[in-house]
């Protein structure tokens, strides 16, 4: 018999960050145990919109624990998926250099979509609601890091390479945020309705846009 060379890759990078990102949570729960409280359940109850909408919108420990976490892990699971579809590098070497270009892609993408959300504010005179928008819309984000972060554990240890838990993951992302926008045009029902031409164009411009071009980059 021939022997074969089988490239097995090394996880232990993975490990690290998942095991990083558990440490967030717990941080956060036990720092933020109330609002922790109220986060997991957003998607079924908006008492965590409403309560802290108001004060420390972006700026405050526990949404930056979360930001980062949801950045960590949205980052693996685009990596893991990619790895599901197209396979790894035969260099296996050559794999832990593609996640650090994935993180710093996402990580820019998403300051610049902000940076830009709050410049159109600035344009438009529209500060306080652009900030609560884009409040509301991380929040929600950041909840689906939640459901990244399991997908990852299971792409990982349990079922390597699924593309079911992939397809899965994708549709439970899109329900959560697509609750979140829902909320968000019924609750800003009246501010839409009197700027709906500069809605349109915010909503083709800084949010379909920057998407349709990330996925026609990683497509490429």
């Amino acid at each position: 018999m021939e022997p074969l060379l089988r490239n097995i890759e090394n996880i232990d990078w993975i490990t690290l960050l998942i095991f990083g990102s558990l440490l967030l949570i717990v941080v956060a729960k036990s720092t933020f145990y109330n609002r922790f409280l109220n986060f997991i359940i957003l998607p079924f109850n908006n008492k965590y919109i409403f309560m802290y909408n108001k004060k420390e919108k972006l700026m405050n420990w526990f949404h930056i624990f979360f930001t980062v976490f949801l950045i960590v892990n949205f980052s693996l699971f685009i990596y893991l998926s990619w790895k599901t579809f197209f396979g790894s590098l035969k260099d296996p070497d050559l794999n832990l250099y593609v996640y650090p270009i994935i993180l710093g892609s996402l990580l820019i993408f998403l300051i610049l979509k902000v940076f830009l959300q709050l410049g159109n504010g600035f344009i438009f005179n529209s500060n306080k609601i652009i900030s609560e928008l884009i409040f509301k819309k991380l929040s929600y984000l950041n909840h689906s890091g939640l459901i990244m972060f399991l997908a990852n554990i299971v792409l990982c240890y349990v079922f390597k390479d699924s593309k079911a838990v992939v397809f899965v993951t994708f549709f439970l992302i899109l329900l959560i945020n697509g609750i979140g926008w829902v909320t968000l045009l019924r609750n800003h029902q009246k501010f839409i309705a009197n700027n709906f031409f500069y809605f349109i164009l915010y909503l083709c411009a800084l949010e379909i846009a920057p998407w349709v071009i990330m996925g026609s980059y990683l497509k490429d």
